[in-house]
């Protein structure tokens, strides 16, 4: 929980030896020592807006909504912006209970493989907390990129059918689908600015190469 920055943790009738002998990672020894302590899960969850379960959901019948991980997380994240949201795990041996159920909105599950579906709890737990955390932390903004005008592009595939012709690829105008088909290749690139220039000049270098195979020729 700590690793993900979760650090609200309330537990149902815990196994009292084990989990105040509990030992917890290196800086987050603060999540066990406040962990709050309840009889049953509807105290647990009574003050959350929405309660969204944890199954393996294999050999059972689930009488709610499952719903992947992925999905469940994006729904999960907003409702945060509203209120509080509670992700309910069940024991490592037997998993959440009907009952527990009883108490959720919808369920969701990890994409585990068949064979192999059930996890160790504190795995399942990071997973799932992962998941929540990979997209909500604010993303680093890509530095503004001057996108190639039409203009610009026109005059790339002018010069490109050009040096086509050139090399004996075709007669420019032959084909109106290999000339619709090419010009629209291009665009779809979204080549930068500065990238199109580039490959103007290559373009325009490797035509006067072949329009000019002897020496005499000024370079372009």
């Amino acid at each position: 929980m700590s690793n993900f920055g979760f650090g609200r943790l309330r537990v149902v009738n815990p196994y009292d030896v084990a989990f105040r002998e509990a030992r917890s990672a290196v800086g987050a020894g603060t999540v066990l020592t406040n962990a709050e302590e309840y009889e049953n899960v509807a105290e647990a969850v009574a003050d959350c807006t929405l309660v969204a379960g944890t199954t393996g959901a294999r050999a059972r019948e689930i009488p709610q909504t499952l719903r992947q991980l992925q999905d469940g997380a994006r729904l999960i994240r907003a409702r945060l912006k509203l209120g509080s949201v509670a992700l309910l795990f069940g024991s490592e041996k037997r998993g959440l209970s009907n009952q527990d159920f009883s108490y959720c909105h919808w369920l969701m599950r990890s994409p585990t493989r068949d064979e192999h579906s059930s996890m160790n709890l504190g795995q399942a737990v990071a997973v799932c907390l992962y998941e929540l955390a990979r997209s909500s932390r604010p993303t680093v903004r890509a530095k503004k990129v001057d996108l190639a005008t039409a203009a610009q592009l026109e005059l790339l595939y002018q010069t490109l059918a050009e040096t086509l012709t050139a090399s004996g690829y075709g007669k420019r105008g032959s084909g109106i689908s290999t000339e619709q088909r090419i010009r629209r290749m291009i665009r779809e690139l979204n080549l930068p600015a500065h990238d199109a220039e580039m490959w103007l000049a290559i373009l325009r270098q490797i035509l006067w190469k072949l329009r000019c195979p002897a020496t005499g020729c000024k370079s372009p």
